[in-house]
């Protein structure tokens, strides 16, 4: 079960996650093959610090924020994506408000992509409240920057309003979008793979990963995939 691509081609997708290594891990195989085979445009909205992201007692947040922010920069450049806006709020406090939404909006039209992609709110027992909250406000700030009465000081500065054509949610319940990554896995484990403070401390990450994506290919005719649910705008 494979999409096919919307009538005219999307050209600018921004993918908008809760931490950094989210993204690889959720879709750096999509993402490769979006880029370096279909040549499209790839930008990065990382919404925390990933300060709390780790077992390691013996660094503290700050340097972990730092140390994060630089993997999620040489995990970007493995793919190819074109460029990174971190937000930095705090790790674990991500809340889906006004304010964040409002963030997200500015950014949707400032950048004006054809596709976003972000975590499924809405998946049964997902964990995680960044992940939620990510999700949630990215789904609101598609409204927020579709319409023009929302945030009337962006058109005073020429942000106009902009509505991409789909969302892509990663790891939904229900996938409508089954993405053969099979010839970008090894792409996927090298981008995984600058995320060394998260994966140097898990032994067998790279077999874990595979795993995954195998599970995901398991009724397809090809060997691993990524999935997600389109929502078409």
């Amino acid at each position: 079960m494979v999409t096919t691509e919307t009538k005219e081609p999307v050209k600018k997708l921004l993918v908008i996650m809760a931490h950094p290594d989210d993204a690889e891990l959720g879709c750096g195989g999509t993402l490769a093959k979006w880029i370096r085979q279909e040549g499209k445009e790839v930008y990065y909205i990382v919404c925390t610090d990933g300060s709390k992201g780790t077992k390691d007692r013996g660094i503290n947040p700050h340097s972990l924020a730092e140390i994060r922010e630089k993997e999620q920069e040489k995990a970007a450049q493995v793919l190819g994506v074109k460029g990174i806006t971190f937000l930095r709020h705090l790790d674990g406090e991500l809340k889906a408000d006004g304010a964040l939404c409002y963030e997200l909006a500015t950014l949707i039209r400032y950048h004006r992509p054809d596709r976003i992609v972000t975590h499924d709110p809405w998946r049964h027992y997902l964990i995680h409240p960044d992940h939620r909250a990510a999700g949630l406000a990215t789904t609101d700030a598609v409204v927020a920057a579709r319409d023009h009465l929302f945030l009337p000081a962006l058109l005073a500065i020429g942000l106009e309003p902009h509505s991409p054509r789909e969302i892509y949610y990663t790891f939904p319940d229900i996938p409508d979008v089954i993405s053969d990554i099979t010839e970008l896995m090894e792409v996927k484990l090298e981008a995984v793979a600058q995320h060394k403070s998260q994966m140097g401390p898990m032994s067998g990450w790279q077999d874990r990963v595979r795993g995954m994506g195998a599970r995901l290919a398991e009724k397809e005719p090809f060997a691993y995939a990524e999935i997600f649910k389109r929502v078409e705008l």
